[in-house]
């Protein structure tokens, strides 16, 4: 039996639609659409067609036997009322990370994905803090000394589904999704420079290793997790010491560390390698060049794009012999809905990946 109910709320909240605005699309009043997603009015064949046309989905999706999920932990912060996210943006994200998930599980289901390392799990509260946590995750990842050269990779090694996404130009730079019985998933948005992706990543991996619920430090703690990881205070006091601190310095170190000059300024300050009077001069040096939302274009170096979810949907494409005609069945979307999500696949020869394995 599917259900009917959830999935046209979700369909309708894909498409960034309040039950006001979807009701008419659909010939209903506005009550009547609220009881069909609730479960208590049966929704009929001729409504999903309606339903079809209205949010640009195929028949097909609304007959899924899936279970619809809520926000996951992560974005719980943003229904505290962040005044860059609304409940809009958030509703259109959960949405996108469930059908997400409905694809995730048709892929695997022919696609063995064999992670090669483990995601730990600390209590933050047991531990001293979310920096001891970071340097044990670095310490069981055996991770050498200096920069984390490619996070999305050791994201993927660890069996974690890295993907994009421009979130519906919301303001929001990356999510974690852990849901039951599947690979956690991760994205983050293409369209922020990479240092700022790169600590979003790191970010949201604290909240996989620390956070199963949702509560009122989670953000700052994954703030000083994603600090510690990518720039470990032992390391950035041997760095430090006996360095004049300057604007040029930092953006030398961020070419190495591949980190924000506002990051590391932050890593100096925490280590205790510059004083608060040094610290607010070179922010409001950052300030005045404009440097505190965007830093200077010459300092970017491009994102490390994810590989493994592409490489699932090119074996079927290019080993298991499925038409794209045939994909865009299994996923239950339309060609643009694919492609908003996956990209679009070329269909080129597919170099060989020991971690993924087809299923017979």
């Amino acid at each position: 039996m599917s259900n009917r109910g959830d999935l046209l709320r979700l369909a309708r909240q894909r498409r960034g639609l309040t039950q006001i605005q979807a009701a008419p699309l659909l010939g209903l009043r506005q009550t009547v659409l609220s009881r069909m997603e609730n479960g208590l009015i049966e929704i009929a064949d001729d409504l999903l067609q309606r339903a079809s046309t209205a949010f640009k989905f195929p028949r097909s999706f609304f007959l899924q036997n899936e279970t619809v999920l809520g926000p996951p932990v992560s974005v719980h912060p943003m229904l505290r009322g962040s005044a860059k996210v609304s409940a809009k943006d958030v509703d259109m994200l959960t949405a996108e990370l469930n059908i997400r998930l409905f694809n995730l599980r048709s892929f695997l289901a022919n696609v063995d994905y064999s992670k090669s390392i483990n995601v730990p799990e600390f209590d933050v509260e047991m531990e001293e803090s979310p920096r001891a946590v970071a340097k044990k995750v670095r310490l069981h990842w055996q991770l050498t000394r200096g920069p984390v050269k490619n996070l999305t990779r050791l994201l993927e090694r660890a069996g974690v589904i890295v993907g994009v996404s421009d979130f519906g130009g919301a303001q929001i730079s990356g999510v974690m999704f852990r849901p039951p019985s599947a690979p956690p998933i991760m994205l983050y948005n293409p369209k922020h420079p990479a240092d700022r992706v790169r600590f979003t990543l790191a970010h949201e991996l604290g909240h996989l290793v620390m956070h199963r619920f949702p509560t009122s430090s989670m953000e700052s703690e994954a703030n000083e997790f994603a600090s510690e990881f990518m720039m470990p205070s032992d390391e950035m006091r041997q760095i430090f010491r006996g360095r004049k601190l300057t604007v040029q310095y930092l953006a030398a170190l961020k070419k190495e560390w591949r980190m924000s000059m506002q990051s590391l300024l932050m890593s100096a300050r925490n280590v205790g390698a510059v004083d608060d009077n040094k610290s607010r001069y070179l922010f409001s040096e950052f300030s005045k060049r404009g440097w505190r939302t965007r830093e200077p274009a010459e300092l970017d170096f491009p994102n490390d794009e994810p590989v493994v979810l592409s490489d699932i949907i090119k074996i079927h494409l290019n080993d298991l012999g499925y038409t794209f005609d045939e994909l865009l069945g299994m996923t239950k979307l339309y060609k643009e809905e694919f492609e908003s999500l996956y990209g679009r696949m070329d269909g080129g020869d597919l170099p060989t990946m020991p971690r993924l394995r087809i299923i017979n």
